[in-house]
């Protein structure tokens, strides 16, 4: 059977296919390319949204938007990974006149009214100077750290040029908690303390993963600001300082100054005031005493120039006597004691009664060109080794000292230099003869600096016999807490004022270590200013006002850092319990 095989369509039906044909696909050629022009209309908007974004946006918006990005700003946390400032997403109030997009004004109400309303939320901030930010028409900030409660409150005002950006805001969960240490964050910078010197760190984003680890102990660092509290105010001085050190590797595990400050809430208003205290020669809140401070340590020197004096070959003999019940007459300067304590004293007995006339003379017998290297070797002659920006340079130590310098040096006075620069001294006499310095940055074990020699290791296990005969017979009885066999030497010296020194006003010091057969830990306690009271039996004297402070702090913190209280074990005193019993003649 044949197929059969329709005829194609030939005349004018053709012709009119063929047409409809060419029309759909010019049709669709069109729309293609009016979906093409819309994209490039679109690419077009977005790029000279980017251009206006990068030309005409304030820089401050700039940056926050590019932070957004980032991973938060790093984390510092204390040796044991307590974290003591760490970030978290929080809000700000953002003024952005452009919110309205329609040529008209940015706010519906007046800048006077919006500014009422927002002091309302914000009870601190001050209405005239937030009107004047509304009615200049610039973006800005009015406010960081925005509650979430508040900044519903702010969307309730119904401003559409209020904004609340989130952004990355900083906390410190220990509160006021070694406020001198870390400082805070104004602005995304770090300022004062470990915030500044580790600002490039934290921001970095190759180290934000990574917590930065400090030498401080936060149990040891709670410990010490609340026993340098309850001393300050039980004497009503009018600032105190503390510090408590590794004396085999530098680390600082407890730094405080006080009045300190909550890095929490740090404002702008807060910086000026700073400045005009500053200006006004008030120490302000921020000032770390411990860095910062600088004056004369007094009787605190005493073991440091028997240190040196017995290092050098100048005391071969502790036996030996020095005239002890005249007064020493340099030229038109007198050398005095509070009180005549005998004919004759020997050196140990000398530190025991803190006798200026006695240490005077072995500055003397010492010479001035001596003790000067041993004090430079020791870090007296610089401000004192820390990474803090803050650090005190010291009074009165450069050019030729004289024989009366040289004198008065020898139990404290004519140089003046910091507690810090105090307590690295005392860790280099105790720890075998070595001066390290001082470091807020934990020390990985093995990976301690080598320092530098200043004194034999003969030396200092000699000086850690007086030391504890000091705090066992002597003025550091108070600070004597059983079973940690501390030791230790008062210091109390009388401010400089208009010339002279005013015996109204003391710095108390008390520098202590411990435990003295095998001394691992240096304590600082130092008071300004203190006054006699009931807690104090009256006194002004570190004796009776430091000294205590540390014979509480040490039990408290011994246990944390290892060191438990054993009354059966303590320091060969034999030798100079013979010397000391020999009595002053």
């Amino acid at each position: 059977m044949t197929a059969y095989a329709a005829p194609a369509p030939t005349g004018p039906g053709r012709i009119r296919l063929v047409d409809f044909r060419r029309r759909s696909l010019l049709m669709a050629r069109f729309r293609v390319l009016l979906i093409g022009l819309a994209f490039l209309l679109i690419a077009i908007a977005a790029l000279m949204r980017i251009t206006w974004l990068g030309a005409v946006q304030p820089a401050q918006a700039q940056t926050s938007m590019a932070e957004a990005l980032l991973p938060p700003r790093g984390e510092i946390t204390d040796r044991n990974g307590v974290p003591l400032a760490r970030a978290f997403p929080a809000y700000a109030l953002w003024f952005n006149p452009d919110a309205m997009d329609d040529g008209g004004p940015p706010l519906v109400k007046s800048p006077e009214q919006v500014a009422q309303e927002l002091r309302a939320i914000f009870p601190d901030l001050d209405p005239v100077d937030t009107a004047e930010k509304l009615r200049s028409g610039r973006p800005t900030y009015l406010r960081r750290r925005v509650l979430p409660e508040d900044a519903n409150r702010v969307m309730e005002i119904g401003e559409l040029a209020l904004e609340l950006p989130r952004e990355s805001d900083r906390h410190y969960p220990q509160g006021s908690l070694a406020s001198h240490v870390l400082g805070y964050v104004q602005d995304g910078t770090g300022r004062l303390g470990m915030e500044q010197v580790l600002d490039g760190r934290l921001t970095d984003p190759a180290f934000r993963g990574e917590p930065a680890a400090l030498s401080i102990d936060v149990r040891v660092q709670g410990a010490l600001e609340d026993e340098l509290r309850r001393g300050m105010l039980a004497v009503n001085a009018v600032g105190a300082a503390g510090l408590v050190l590794d004396v085999d590797t530098g680390e600082v595990l407890a730094m405080a100054s006080f009045p300190e400050f909550d890095p929490n809430n740090v404002t702008r208003d807060d910086l000026v005031r700073t400045q005009e205290m500053v200006d006004a020669g008030i120490m302000p809140p921020s000032f770390n005493r411990v860095t910062n401070q600088v004056y004369e340590l007094g009787s605190i020197f005493k073991p440091l120039t028997v240190a040196a004096a017995i290092d050098a070959g100048s005391i071969t003999d502790l036996s030996r006597r020095y005239q002890a019940n005249r007064p020493l007459r340099i030229g038109k300067q007198t050398i005095n004691d509070s009180h005549v304590i005998g004919a004759s004293l020997n050196a140990p007995q000398s530190l025991i009664h803190s006798s200026n006339i006695v240490t005077g003379q072995i500055a003397d017998e010492l010479g001035a060109d001596v003790l000067k290297r041993y004090m430079t070797d020791l870090g007296m002659s610089e401000p004192p080794y820390i990474e803090l920006p803050g650090r005190g340079a010291p009074l009165s130590f450069g050019g030729n000292w004289s024989r009366v310098k040289n004198m008065t040096v020898g139990f404290g006075h004519g140089i003046s230099v910091t507690p810090l620069h105090l307590g690295s001294a005392y860790a280099a006499m105790v720890n075998g003869g070595i001066w390290r310095p001082a470091t807020l940055l934990r020390v990985e074990p093995g990976h301690e600096p080598r320092g530098r020699r200043v004194f034999k290791a003969s030396t200092s296990a000699r000086m850690n016999q007086l030391l504890r005969m000091i705090a066992v017979y002597g003025t550091g009885r108070n600070a004597d807490a059983p079973g940690f066999r501390v030791g230790g030497k008062t210091g109390s010296a009388e401010k400089p004022k208009n010339g002279s020194y005013s015996r109204t006003t003391l710095v108390s010091t008390f520098a202590a270590a411990f435990p003295m057969d095998q001394p691992r830990y240096v304590v600082i306690a130092m008071l300004d200013e203190p006054q006699g009271t009931v807690a104090s039996s009256y006194q002004r004297t570190a004796a009776w006002n430091a000294a205590p402070i540390v014979g509480r702090l040490i039990p408290r913190i011994g246990p944390q850092l290892g060191v438990m209280p054993d009354e059966s074990r303590d320091i060969d005193l034999t030798e100079l319990q013979y010397l000391v019993g020999s009595g002053a003649h």
